[in-house]
């Protein structure tokens, strides 16, 4: 008996266009999350990323499919830009740059807020997900900074996540925005300043 793989058994890897069609779908429903909330019509996620509504059926069988792909994609993004950040900068620069890119990534999460607060059992595993992701990645950056005796090292990433979060929820994210300067007021108390 041939003991290759069949058709049948044979484990299916996506196609390149299929990659880029979750891709596009997911940068496309982030977008219109953001401008309408996650009960926006599917047929205009798909308008968006210039896909049939079947195709983003196909990937996301279920609505909170679609919105549990993108909130982990950004919580991804966040901590992707946290280490780079960190691999550049001083700890002080670094905390700064990481948390203009958490603001955004509130900002985007507004439109997922109604959707991760309802209840529904698709959701609990995110807020672990969101911990589990971020912190790590803030406490090696307020660590450096503590070594550095650059940052105050009382302080813990969950506390600074969850103070952040409040700050940036409900507020304008951008140059001159309310998030931004009310982070920075909040930075000013966790960076020590040196004096020659």
């Amino acid at each position: 008996m041939n003991a290759q793989a069949t058709p049948e058994t044979a484990p299916r890897r996506k196609r390149a266009d299929a990659l880029r069609n979750t891709e596009t779908i997911l940068e496309a429903a982030k977008a219109v999350f953001a401008e309408s909330g996650v009960d926006a019509p599917m047929r205009d996620i798909a308008a968006r990323a210039g896909v049939g509504v079947g195709t983003v059926y196909r990937n996301y069988a279920v609505r909170s499919d679609l919105i549990i792909a993108v909130f982990r994609s950004e919580v991804d993004a966040t901590a992707a830009e946290g280490r780079r950040v960190a691999e550049d900068n001083e700890p002080a620069d670094a905390l700064r740059l990481w948390a203009a890119r958490f603001a955004r990534f509130i900002a985007t999460k507004r439109g997922l807020a109604d959707a991760l607060h309802s209840g529904d059992p698709a959701y609990q595993t995110l807020p672990a997900y969101f911990l589990g992701t971020l912190a790590p990645q803030l406490q090696s950056i307020l660590d450096a900074g503590a070594r550095a005796g650059t940052i105050r090292d009382d302080v813990r990433a969950e506390d600074v996540l969850h103070a952040l979060s409040r700050l940036a929820d409900g507020a304008e994210v951008g140059p001159g925005g309310g998030a931004g300067r009310m982070a920075d007021v909040f930075l000013d108390g966790l960076i020590l300043t040196t004096t020659a």
